[in-house]
């Protein structure tokens, strides 16, 4: 089962103590890791990246499941992504593009206050135990969650919404006079440009979830390579 990880640590050597372990459990075969970050959060509540799994299967963070949890943990300061660069990627993620629940946010947030220290990590694990034991020795809290299928239905509501009041718009400016003529070709323009950019989002949501499920397909391709070759 593909779940979000998110092992909160009081000090970043543990962290990193806690990333090593999660590499060792995807070589032994207990995990499939596909994508991770060690973060920790400010005073003012920003999260930081400190170190991301920028060579793996998933890519940079951003536009990410993972990365879009770790704006949500950032609150509305966002979160600053790469090692030491300090960019400030913001925080316009919602709990639809995480694919998870506003509860398992709050109870993360509740554990990871300023000046601690997380591994955040999207995973498959068919059980618990393996990662729940090796975390809990080295002084983690773990928390983790199911990742839910990406939901478009409250955004295509949106934009059907928009089109019918853009189809009433244009309904009653043929049937207007000059002056109202005016007006309501401005109102049409500014509706059906926020039309277009819904569409351009979704598009944009799209194609990352097919890359993301692309790079998930060959993590388990290679991993099922390697042990053929090893067994051979």
């Amino acid at each position: 089962m593909d779940r979000m990880l998110v092992v909160v640590f009081d000090n970043e050597g543990k962290a990193y103590e806690g990333k090593r372990t999660l590499l060792d459990l995807d070589a032994e075969g207990s995990i499939t890791v596909y994508g991770y970050a060690v973060v920790t959060k400010g005073a003012n509540g920003t999260v930081s990246v400190k170190e991301e799994d920028d060579y793996g299967p998933i890519g940079t963070l951003l536009g990410t499941t993972l990365g879009s949890l770790i704006g949500l943990l950032g609150g509305p300061l966002g979160f600053a992504i790469g090692l030491g660069t300090g960019a400030i990627a913001g925080s316009a993620v919602d709990l639809n593009e995480a694919r998870i629940g506003g509860d398992f946010v709050d109870d993360i947030n509740k554990t990871l206050t300023p000046n601690k220290f997380a591994l955040v990590a999207e995973i498959e694990e068919n059980w618990t135990t393996p990662v729940d034991t090796r975390m809990e020795a080295i002084g983690g809290t773990v928390f983790r969650r199911a990742l839910s299928d990406v939901k478009q239905t409250i955004h295509q509501e949106n934009v059907d919404a928009m089109k019918a009041d853009l189809a009433e718009m244009k309904a009653e400016q043929a049937k207007s006079q000059a002056d109202r003529k005016s007006k309501l070709d401005a109102k049409i323009n500014k509706l059906e440009a926020k039309i277009q950019e819904q569409l351009q989002k979704a598009k944009e949501k799209r194609i990352a979830a097919e890359r993301e499920t692309k790079a998930k397909v060959q993590v388990l391709k290679d991993k099922a390579a390697a042990a053929k070759a090893k067994a051979s």
